[in-house]
C-alpha cells in the first residue's frame, strides 16, 4: 500500500441504550411442533381452543390482560423467507389504546424473524455456546455465512436475561453471587459485571470502568429486569469479593441487602503468597480451611485469632504472612454469612460461569465493533448458558434437562433451543 494511502479506521460506537428493550416484544412463541400448528393455522376455532389451553397452562408466555379476552386478527401475508409457515395474530384489551394491542402467535419450530427453523440451527448454536465454535466454522460445517450466525445470536441478547430464565416469581434466588469479568473491547479492557444464582446467570452486562458509576448502571440491568418479573424483588444476600466498586453498586440498588464476603478470595490471596513456603504450605491451607468449616460464629473467630497467633509465631514476615493477618482482620465480615444459612460463602459456583465464559471470549478474541454489539454478545452468552443441556455423564442431567429447567422445575419442550424460544415469549418481559 503506498504510503500516501489513508487507512480507513471504523467508528465504533461506545453508546448503550437499554431502554428500548424493556418494552418487551409483541412475539408470543408457544411450544407447538409443525404437523399441529400446520393442522390448527387455518382454522380459527381450532386455533383459538390450543391458544385458549396455552393460557390456562402458561399464563406467564401471554401478557396480563389476555385473561380479559382476546380477537383473532387475522393472517399476517406470506413471507418470502418461509412461505410455507403463517403466522396469525391476536388482538387483547389495552386501556392504553383504544383498538387494543396486538401479539404474534409463533410456534417454536420457527426462529424469530423468520429466519429459519429451529431444529436447523439447534446443532450449530449448541456448539458455539457450549464449546465457542467460532462462526466461521459454524459456516464450514453448517452452511449459510458468518453474518448469519452472528446475528443469530445476537439476536437472543435482546431478550431478559432474568425473565426469560426465571418463570415464576417465587423462583427468583434471594442469595446472589456477583462479579467483574475483565475482557477487552477493541483492545481497551471493559468489565462483564455478572450475576449469577441457582447456578444460572441472571445478569451480564458490559461496563466501560470498573468503578461505582459505571458498575452501578451494569448491575442495574440485573435490578430492571428483576423486578419486572417481581416487582417487590429484593435479594437478601449476595455474595462479592472484596472491591468496593462492587459492593458500593449492590447498596445503591439495594440498600436492604447484605453484602457476604466470598471466604475464598481470600483463600487465593493466601495461597498465591504462600505457594513458595514448602515447609508450611500444607499446614497454612489446612488451618485456613479449618476455621472456614467452623460449625458457630464464636468458634470461626476463636480459630481466627488461633491461626493469627499461629501464623505471627511461624510464618516469616512478607506477603504470606500480610495475607493470613488480612484474613484474620476481616473476621466480623465472614461471620456474618453464619447469619443467613443459605447464603454463598465463597464464590465457587460464580467462578465455574465464568470460567466457561472466559475460555468463550477467548475463542472469539475478544470482542471488536460497538458496545452494544458486545452487550448483545454477553446477554446472548448468558441465555444460552442456562438453557444448553448438561453433558449427559454429569449426575445433574439425570433428573433435569439444563440450568434453567433446574431452577424452574420443569421445561416447556424436551428441545433445549425450543425451550429457549418459548421461555423468551414477548422477550421475556412481563407485559
Amino acid at each position: 500500500m503506498p504510503e500516501s494511502t489513508s487507512t480507513r479506521e471504523r467508528n465504533c460506537s461506545t453508546d448503550k441504550d437499554m431502554a428500548t428493550l424493556a418494552k418487551g416484544s409483541k412475539r408470543i412463541c408457544l411450544p407447538l411442533d409443525q404437523a399441529q400448528y400446520t393442522r390448527i393455522v387455518a382454522d380459527p376455532a381450532a386455533f383459538r381452543q390450543c391458544v385458549d389451553e396455552m393460557i390456562v397452562r402458561h399464563p406467564e408466555l401471554f401478557p396480563s390482560v389476555v385473561t380479559g379476552g382476546y380477537t383473532l386478527d387475522g393472517l399476517l401475508p406470506v413471507s418470502r423467507k418461509m412461505p410455507d409457515v403463517r403466522l396469525r395474530r391476536i388482538r387483547v384489551a389495552d386501556a392504553a389504546s383504544p383498538k387494543g394491542d396486538v401479539f404474534t402467535i409463533v410456534p417454536s419450530f420457527v426462529l424469530p424473524y423468520r429466519v429459519g427453523y429451529t431444529d436447523d440451527v439447534e446443532n450449530a448454536l449448541f456448539l458455539h455456546g457450549k464449546f465457542g465454535v467460532p462462526f466461521w466454522g459454524l459456516t464450514q460445517v453448517f452452511g449459510r455465512n458468518d453474518m448469519y450466525w452472528e446475528r443469530l445470536v445476537l439476536s437472543f441478547g435482546r431478550n431478559s436475561i432474568v425473565g426469560t430464565t426465571v418463570k415464576q416469581p417465587d423462583k427468583l434466588p434471594v442469595d446472589l453471587l456477583a462479579d467483574e469479568k475483565h475482557t477487552r473491547l477493541n483492545g481497551e479492557k471493559v468489565f462483564v459485571a455478572t450475576t449469577v444464582g441457582d447456578d444460572c446467570v441472571l445478569g451480564a452486562s458490559v461496563a466501560k470502568q470498573a468503578d461505582e458509576k459505571d458498575l452501578t448502571a451494569a448491575y442495574g440491568q440485573f435490578k430492571a429486569e428483576a423486578q419486572n418479573v417481581k416487582p417487590d424483588y429484593q435479594p437478601a444476600t449476595v455474595n462479592t469479593d472484596g472491591w468496593a466498586a462492587t459492593q458500593l453498586a449492590w447498596l445503591n440498588l439495594f440498600v436492604n441487602t447484605v453484602l457476604i464476603a466470598c471466604f475464598l478470595h481470600a483463600f487465593i490471596k493466601i495461597r498465591d503468597r504462600c505457594k513458595r513456603m514448602q515447609t508450611h504450605f500444607s499446614d497454612i491451607c489446612t488451618r485456613v480451611w479449618d476455621t472456614y468449616h467452623a460449625v458457630s460464629p464464636q468458634l470461626f473467630m476463636d480459630q481466627c485469632a488461633a491461626l493469627k497467633t499461629w501464623a505471627t509465631q511461624t510464618i516469616p514476615p512478607g506477603p504470606g504472612l500480610d495475607a493470613i493477618l488480612k484474613l484474620c482482620a476481616r473476621a466480623p465480615e465472614f461471620i456474618k454469612a453464619y447469619e443467613y444459612p443459605t447464603a454463598h460463602r465463597t464464590s465457587n459456583m460464580l467462578d465455574r460461569l465464568m470460567n466457561h465464559m472466559d475460555r468463550l471470549f477467548y475463542t472469539a478474541r475478544y470482542f471488536h465493533g460497538h458496545l452494544l454489539t458486545a452487550e448483545y454478545s454477553v446477554r446472548a452468552g448468558a441465555l444460552l448458558d442456562n438453557f444448553l443441556p448438561y453433558c449427559p455423564r454429569a449426575t445433574v442431567a439425570a433428573q433435569y434437562q439444563s440450568p434453567a429447567n433446574k431452577l424452574n422445575g420443569f421445561v416447556y419442550h424436551k428441545n433445549w433451543l425450543h425451550n429457549l424460544l418459548v421461555s423468551a415469549s414477548m422477550g421475556g418481559y412481563r407485559q
